[in-house]
């Protein structure tokens, strides 16, 4: 077991909350505080950490419960604004997924394989309080007699609504570029060819898990910010893994952990739940989430300190790289360089332009500083951290 300097608790943090005595920094201000007085003082002087981040999360959804009927009805087929939910569950329970597209989009009528409207879009109307249209067929049973049911509903008419999201918040990801003669429509947006621009999706020294690399506060249980209201992390997402190439100070060079996430969506707000149209890829949903670390001990300290110019990620080549098993290696760039809005491949100089909006992660951490420094927002220690590699 690790020798610290400094140690503290859940408990002991959770009590300076609830005094009002707390000191928490955003991790933008938590990196010249670690620079000039090193991570022992810093751990001793900050007590929490917030982190945020807002970028389209594709692996989005809702669980929702639209009520009893009169005749009761068992739905087997759901639609909410003409996109399909799962209905798989039980009589009046459906998921709505937020790639799911709309099933009568003109759209796609002119330019197959185009979306304008789909599931994200519909979890944004609910928030934003828009009446949303519900379709709903059944096969008729003893039980559940009708077989169709069809009305207006709101987000406040439905007995029950949970963002329920398989995979979000990624723990680093690509650089995007695109080195062959022609465009290419993905989710990274849209890459000019001959490498004439490239995107990235992440908020760098802002998000999440690049601020606790190896899953040292973070678990089943912990306590965030989620689409503007208050959620939490309910196990390691889709695709984890914590295995992926790692830098001296534990930020990944490569996408490796996710979070699954769940929270009331009827707390929740349109301006950090936001349906996305991608051209030549499809719908989406940019979700706001924003995890607090507690300074338990220097550790987590310096980890919190780290800079976009030391966090780094690869360039890999999206018209290949990403359909074929094995990628060539385009190198790699730091955030503060992909921040900067050029940087250098193959020799050529290419602007950069990010899908996460480092605006809104900012305001993210600031909101949830607020929360945590006037609002009483404790900590929840989690119940099992999430699975990571041995240190």
């Amino acid at each position: 077991m690790k020798e610290y300097k400094v140690k503290k608790s859940y408990d002991e943090i959770n009590a300076r909350i609830k005094a009002g005595e707390a000191v928490v920094v955003t991790a933008e201000e938590m990196v010249p505080i670690v620079k000039k007085h090193g991570p022992v003082e810093a751990a001793r002087r900050v007590d929490v950490v917030t982190t945020g981040t807002f970028s389209p999360m594709c692996s989005s959804g809702a669980i929702i419960n639209f009520g009893h009927s009169n005749p009761t009805i068992k739905g087997y087929r759901v639609w909410l604004n003409d996109v399909p939910a799962y209905a798989g569950l039980a009589a009046v329970d459906a998921y709505i997924g937020a790639t799911e597209p709309t099933e009568d989009d003109p759209l796609n009528k002119v330019f197959p394989g185009e979306f304008r409207y789909g599931g994200g879009h519909v979890i944004e109307d609910l928030v934003a309080g828009k009446k949303v249209h519900l379709k709903v067929i059944g096969y008729g049973t003893d039980c559940y007699p009708a077989k169709i049911l069809e009305k207006e509903v709101t987000l406040a008419d439905l007995p029950y609504a949970l963002l329920l999201n398989p995979r979000n918040c990624y723990q680093n990801y690509n650089c995007a570029i695109n080195l062959s003669e022609r465009t290419v429509h993905c989710y990274m947006g849209t890459l000019k060819p001959k490498g004439r621009n490239a995107t990235y999706c992440s908020a760098g020294e802002l998000s999440p898990l690049l601020n606790d690399p190896y899953y040292l506060t973070i678990g089943m249980g912990t306590k965030i910010f989620l689409g503007g209201g208050i959620g939490y992390v309910t196990w390691h997402g889709t695709q984890h893994n914590p295995n992926a190439l790692r830098s001296e100070n534990g930020t990944t060079r490569r996408a490796a952990g996710t979070l699954m996430v769940q929270g009331d969506l009827k707390q929740m707000s349109a301006r950090w739940l936001k349906g996305v149209s991608m051209q030549g890829y499809g719908s989406s949903l940019a979700v706001g989430i924003g995890v607090p670390i507690p300074i338990l001990n220097e550790e987590i300290a310096a980890y919190t300190g780290v800079s976009d110019a030391e966090i780094f990620t690869q360039i890999v080549d999206y018209s290949y790289d990403y359909s074929h098993a094995v990628a060539r290696n385009y190198g790699e760039v730091s955030y503060a360089e992909l921040k900067s809005g050029e940087i250098e491949v193959n020799g050529q100089k290419v602007p950069t332009a990010s899908f996460s909006s480092v605006v809104r992660a900012r305001e993210i951490a600031e909101t949830l500083k607020e929360w945590v420094s006037k609002r009483g927002f404790t900590l929840e220690k989690p119940i099992k951290l999430l699975p990571s590699v041995s240190l």
